[in-house]
């Protein structure tokens, strides 16, 4: 296949980027979208120009590494997937593919393709955590029971894989699907209530800091996600914010 690459290229956070082309010939369609971009890294290495810059790891959609904005869709036009795991052979021979970071005030670009979600992990260590008092016999968890339904509700919020993809398809840049779904993960179960009322407004107001926007119910982060966390954990995350925000004001 032959394909037609217009890619960010922007050489660090302060100077200005700009779309770049290039053409590759002979494009395995069967080859992940990164591979195919490995291709055009080799082919520029061996050029003496600079590789383009992009987040990856696992290459599994687990870590939520590879977030690139192609075509003006998150990961691409798959869906519940990350773009490691879309495939050449959804394009079609000579199309023009737009490959770009993700675009947020939160996310400043580092170089090329690579974005800063630093903020994402302030958010999680503002209270995605849980305390436990290891001394002395502290119950297993094991042994706690649970509904089915609540503890299948918890491991979908927690498959969140923190990508960004949510921030990048909103119009306002709302963290609040991620922000919820690390949320939920604890509030639903009985190890993750007894700091839920701290927990859920620290988030929150970590969040807020950060610069993301707020959500107006677009429904397009969900569309988006590679793991398709629910809208409905944002319901959860501003009922848990407002009753805790009732029992501040009563008790004062």
């Amino acid at each position: 296949m032959k394909l037609n690459l217009k890619i960010w290229r922007q050489k660090n956070t302060e100077e200005k980027g700009a779309l770049v082309q290039y053409t590759l010939e002979d494009v395995n369609p069967d080859d992940s979208f990164l591979e195919m971009l490995d291709t055009l890294n080799y082919k520029l290495i061996l050029k003496g120009e600079s590789p383009v810059a992009f987040d990856h790891d696992c290459r599994e959609g687990i870590c939520g590494m590879c977030s690139l904005f192609i075509n003006g869709q998150p990961h691409g036009p798959d869906r519940g997937i990350a773009t490691c795991q879309l495939h050449i052979r959804r394009f079609k021979d000579g199309d023009t593919i737009y490959v770009e970071p993700f675009r947020a005030k939160a996310f400043p670009v580092i170089k090329d393709l690579v974005v800063d979600r630093s903020a994402f992990d302030r958010i999680q260590q503002a209270g995605g955590f849980i305390s436990v008092n290891t001394s002395g016999n502290t119950q297993d968890a094991n042994t706690i029971p649970i509904k089915k339904s609540i503890a299948e509700a918890a491991f979908d919020a927690a498959t969140c894989i923190g990508c960004g993809a949510c921030v990048a398809a909103c119009k306002n840049a709302s963290a609040m699907l991620f922000t919820a779904a690390k949320i939920s993960q604890f509030s639903l179960l009985p190890q993750g209530r007894v700091e839920a009322q701290g927990r859920v407004r620290r988030m929150v107001k970590q969040m807020d800091l950060e610069g993301f926007g707020n959500c107006t119910n677009t429904g397009a982060c969900e569309l988006e996600c590679p793991k398709e966390i629910k809208l409905k954990n944002i319901a959860r995350m501003n009922s848990e914010y407002l009753k805790h925000g009732l029992c501040i004001s009563l008790s004062s």
